[in-house]
């Protein structure tokens, strides 16, 4: 069976690509290596560098390797950055998902897994609301939740139209293996990172936001299991535990153990 990870030579698509390649399968990447590395992609795995925008080079892909299954991994993923450039975030999260999608309905793709934002699509939750059940309502407040659901609603119509299976899973906030430090996203990969280094990590705000941390082995097993599992729906993957920001950072430190005290900060406005 050929699987197809768009994004397989980033941070989560890379971990997928390895356990896919370990359960035997034949792995294709797609990546167009704009925040993958290709020292993360795996040897067994056949690998195109490659825009997911790129309509001519995509539909050459889907009819040369014909794949079963496909993991749409590949995103603009830096909020901050979809704010600054909201025509080029939703070129890349729209367009090029639209591009993928339609390719799976022509080449007659058994199922898209689609890689969401449990996070940036539900907007500002209150607290009393956590954690947020798959039934929240959706009011994203950038332009990069907006995007990342834009392509779910785009999935239901494909589904209904056109009679292609679809799974959606929103993830919350994903750490671990391959994780870049220098990356817009990785709290927990950037403190490892400056606490090893001896540099005072910074802390934006007071600290005490909290978020859902979980590891990345957990959402490759996700994206393997909606495969066989959950037709046409969504699903948050997290751990439905809230932890604090001052929090990872203590762990870190006692696990590492150092005493390094952390720098506060303006915390950033989206």
């Amino acid at each position: 069976m050929k699987i197809l990870v768009t994004g397989g030579a980033g941070f989560i698509g890379s971990n997928l690509v390895d356990a896919l390649i370990e359960k035997g399968y034949e792995v294709v990447v797609v990546d167009n290596l704009y925040s993958g590395f290709k020292e993360n992609i795996h040897p067994k795995a056949k690998f195109y560098e490659v825009d997911i925008v790129d309509t001519k080079q995509i539909s050459k892909i889907f009819e040369k390797e014909k794949p079963n299954f496909v993991h749409h991994l590949a995103a603009q993923m830096d909020v901050r950055e979809s704010t600054r450039k909201p025509i080029f975030d939703a070129r890349v999260n729209i367009i090029g998902s639209l591009n993928i999608i339609k390719n799976c309905v022509k080449h007659k793709v058994e199922k898209i897994i689609y890689a969401n934002s449990g996070g940036a699509i539900y907007g500002d939750v209150k607290k009393e609301e956590l954690p947020i059940k798959e039934d929240h309502s959706r009011s994203p407040i950038a332009q990069y939740g907006i995007s990342k659901q834009t392509v779910e609603n785009y999935l239901h119509l494909y589904y209904y139209n056109y009679g292609l299976n679809y799974v959606s899973l929103r993830y919350s906030n994903v750490f671990g293996d391959k994780q870049n430090p220098h990356g817009e996203a990785g709290v927990v990969a950037i403190f490892t990172e400056k606490v090893l280094s001896n540099i005072n990590p910074i802390i934006y705000g007071n600290g005490l936001q909290t978020r859902d941390f979980i590891y990345v082995k957990d959402v490759v097993n996700s994206n393997i299991l909606a495969m066989k599992k959950g037709n046409n729906d969504h699903y948050n993957v997290g751990t439905g535990k809230e932890t604090s920001i001052i929090e990872i950072l203590d762990a870190i430190k006692d696990e590492l153990n150092s005493d390094l005290k952390p720098v506060y900060s303006k915390e950033r406005l989206v």
